[in-house]
């Protein structure tokens, strides 16, 4: 089964090469952590390179790629981190419209990735997406600026 395996992984960096890639080979271990807050799983998956670094990136309720970490004990703190604010907002009764905007906003990513990569879009339409995007972003930042902070044992990355 190994020697299959390494027989595939040949292949592919031979043709990935081929299409101009620089590629490395890096042998690694993949964890999978599942927690159960209330009815909602909470899933991650990260993964240990031979140069000891860790990726982390949580699966469920919807995809979020983390970040990578030095040490495992970070992994762990980030996660118990993320599970207690899961735990915390698991209480709201806004957490099922929470996870479907995240789920809608994870489609909509894709689906605009599809509509760059695949069709020529008039520089008007772009214009008026990033018009809506900047519109949505505000609109976060004023629902920020009205909403009553919940959790205080960590400061939030990107607002």
């Amino acid at each position: 089964m190994r020697k299959l395996m390494n027989a595939e992984v040949m292949e592919h960096t031979m043709r990935l090469r081929q299409m101009g890639a620089d590629v490395q080979v890096i042998n690694s271990k993949m964890c999978f952590v599942l927690f159960q807050v209330g009815e909602i799983d909470v899933a991650y998956c990260y993964n240990v390179n031979k140069k000891g670094r860790y990726f982390l990136e949580r699966i469920k309720p919807y995809p979020l790629a983390l970040r990578e970490f030095e040490r495992e004990q970070d992994v762990i703190d980030i996660i118990e981190i993320d599970l207690d604010q899961f735990r915390n907002a698991s209480k709201s009764h806004n957490i099922d419209n929470f996870i479907q905007i995240n789920r809608m906003i994870h489609r909509t990513l894709r689906k605009f990735e599809d509509l760059f990569l695949y069709y020529n879009v008039p520089p008007e339409k772009a214009d008026f997406i990033l018009e809506h995007m900047r519109e949505i972003n505000l609109e976060i930042d004023k629902t920020k600026a009205s909403a009553e902070r919940v959790y205080f044992k960590k400061n939030p990355d990107n607002l």
